[in-house]
């Protein structure tokens, strides 16, 4: 099965798991975004497609609850759902992540560190360095544009149709950023 299938089959799933979980919209769309990242970049761990919905429960399950310790937050998981081991592997996008950041412009890595990895509003953001709130918004965005950039530049990623990445990671030794 691949990532566009999984996403065809279960993406309404994951987004009311989600939803149900964290109960703001906006939050539920970055972690169903987060999730499809896990899923596209460990998809191929799951040799039994059998076992697919519940190893795509667990990775909701265990970015809700990453989500939820960050920001300080609780909420109750049902017994049912289970955890589902996943093997260990290579490579991955989350590899690429940190050189692609530390490669962003001051300008734009400040503000999206603050706003995407400390949870931070965009207002505080905005009152911490002193900019104005919309300076602070479009450098997020453009940002996470630069990022985009940078998987396309490295792993020779492409965005299709609905603006999602597409492609397959490279073995560390051919990744420009990883090696």
């Amino acid at each position: 099965m691949t990532t566009t299938e999984v996403w065809e089959h279960y993406a309404n799933d994951i987004k009311r798991f989600i939803m149900s979980k964290v109960k703001d919209v906006q939050i539920t769309d970055d972690l169903v975004q987060e999730v499809f990242l896990k899923i596209h970049s460990k998809l191929e761990t799951v040799a039994d497609e059998s076992k697919i919905k519940p190893w795509l429960l667990s990775v909701c399950r265990n970015t809700v609850l990453d989500y939820l310790r960050k920001s300080n937050k609780e909420v109750p998981l049902e017994k049912e759902e289970t955890i589902v081991a996943i093997e260990e592997y290579k490579h991955s996008e989350k590899d690429c992540l940190p050189g692609i950041i530390k490669n962003l412009p001051k300008k734009y890595r400040d503000p999206l560190f603050l706003s995407d990895i400390k949870g931070l509003k965009q207002a505080e953001i905005a009152e911490k360095l002193n900019l104005p709130l919309s300076t602070v918004k479009s450098q997020i965005q453009r940002g996470r544009k630069l990022i985009v950039q940078g998987y396309m530049d490295c792993c020779d990623y492409k965005l299709n149709d609905q603006g999602f990445l597409v492609g397959e990671i490279k073995e560390k030794a051919q990744c420009k950023v990883c090696n």
